[in-house]
């Protein structure tokens, strides 16, 4: 679906085209290109597993590199022609790491424990300092294995960087296969997909509730857009709005209590404010224009949306309460789909230019815009939990698939699955 036809329907909703299965897709393989200058020098040891194969250790030191390579903040070195392997922190000889330019080293290890479970420890050592700079150890099973290796890349991001992390979350998404759409969930780098719904009729556009546990998302299951929300722990669901007309654009408020949602009562869509147990329901936006696509500020006091009141479709606000709407966008005549960082600086929207849709960011305190991808085929940004990253829809060869970049612009990277054509997606919170 091209951004032009997804804003009509988004301006429209007229477009026809349960607890997770744990079913396993095709899983989905990195390809990221750019990166800064700026890299941190990392060294990432193979965690030590005693008598236990290698397999599971070194897919767990994988997972940290891939997960911190993939920020664009760091640089993984290669570990494998120093000479001493350490695993503990006297077996360190600093030297050997400032040889290779260094300046951060992770050890570690991993021994197998009755019941299937997994006792790890890590460390994280200053290789210019010489010192411990994080020390940690914990028990989990071994299904909880890549998660854990999520959390550790956090750690060290954390520690290193100052910044809040981001890869201990998932995303969510639609895959279309042959006749089929399925809302799906994964790991933030794309592995361990789970069905969360299927249907033969298009599903579209899921929204993360605050806390992670819920998604709700609109289905076309009973002949027309209706918004559902769903468990994502008891899989259980229910219809939050099914009102005369069409019901879409469902944004969960920051305290999870509200939602805002997109109905045409009568030609024109407007935004509608309801309880998250479908009482409630009031107006928010009225118009003769068409006013859809609503997200909400990280206060709840804001709800962000996009509207052609002005003519070709722009980014406005206006305070939850109603009242005066202000608008945010006015460079270029096509400006669609606004996400908000979840401190409240950044917007991130889809433009239209010469060459096409792609992805932007707009700093709200001062009004500069960037022009983030170089792909012509963007649709649907989301931010990351920490704001440092933008996941997004793009298309190769004619087939959807999930993009994320870094918002200097610098590191992106593809999300590419075997088949299936990948849409609409949402990127969650940190999982608690």
């Amino acid at each position: 679906m091209t951004p032009t036809k997804q804003f009509i329907f988004a301006l429209t909703t007229l477009i026809f085209s349960i607890f997770p299965s744990f079913d396993v897709f095709a899983e989905m393989t990195l390809e990221i290109a750019g990166g800064g200058a700026q890299q941190i020098p990392i060294a990432l040891v193979p965690f030590e597993s005693g008598t236990k194969a290698s397999s599971e250790h070194d897919t767990l030191t994988d997972i940290i590199g891939a997960d911190l390579t993939r920020s664009g903040l760091f640089k993984n070195l290669e570990t494998r022609g120093v000479a001493i392997q350490p695993h503990e922190l006297n077996e360190v000889k600093y030297s050997d790491w400032t040889a290779i330019n260094a300046q951060a080293l992770v050890i570690g290890t991993i021994q197998s424990l009755p019941s299937d479970q997994l006792h790890i420890t890590f460390r994280l050592l200053d290789v210019l300092k010489q010192n411990e700079l994080l020390a940690m150890e914990f028990k989990i099973t071994s299904s909880q294995r890549r998660m854990a290796a999520h959390r550790i890349a956090d750690l060290i991001y954390q520690k290193l960087t100052g910044d809040q992390p981001a890869f201990a979350s998932r995303i969510a998404y639609v895959n279309k296969t042959n006749k089929s759409y399925t809302l799906n969930v994964a790991d933030s780098d794309g592995y361990n997909p789970q069905e969360i719904v299927s249907s033969k009729e298009p599903i579209i556009s899921p929204a993360w509730s605050s806390d992670g546990t819920q998604l709700a998302y609109v289905s076309f299951e009973m002949k027309k857009p209706v918004i559902f929300v769903q468990s994502l722990q008891s899989g259980k669901r229910y219809v939050l709005a099914n009102f005369k007309g069409n019901n879409s654009a469902p944004a969960w408020s920051p305290d999870g209590k509200k939602l805002a949602i997109v109905l045409t009562y009568s030609d024109n869509s407007q935004i509608h404010i309801i309880n998250s147990d479908g009482t409630g329901l009031r107006q928010l936006t009225s118009s003769n224009a068409i006013d859809t696509e609503p997200v909400w500020s990280p206060d709840g006091n804001l709800i962000y949306f996009t509207s052609n009141r002005g003519g070709g479709p722009q980014i406005y606000s206006t305070s939850l309460n109603g009242g005066e709407v202000k608008r945010l966008t006015f460079e270029r005549n096509y400006n669609v789909s606004p996400k908000i960082s979840y401190n409240g600086k950044l917007l991130t929207f889809i433009t239209q230019d010469p060459s096409g849709f792609k992805v932007c960011a707009e700093n709200l305190a001062d009004g500069q815009i960037s022009i983030l991808s170089k792909t012509n085929e963007d649709e649907s940004p989301s931010f990351s939990p920490n704001g440092r990253m933008v996941l997004y829809a793009s298309s190769i060869d004619g087939r959807g698939v999930l993009k994320t970049i870094s918002i200097d612009g610098s590191a992106t990277q593809n999300l590419m699955n075997s088949s299936g054509d990948l849409r609409d997606p949402a990127w969650g919170p940190m999982i608690k």
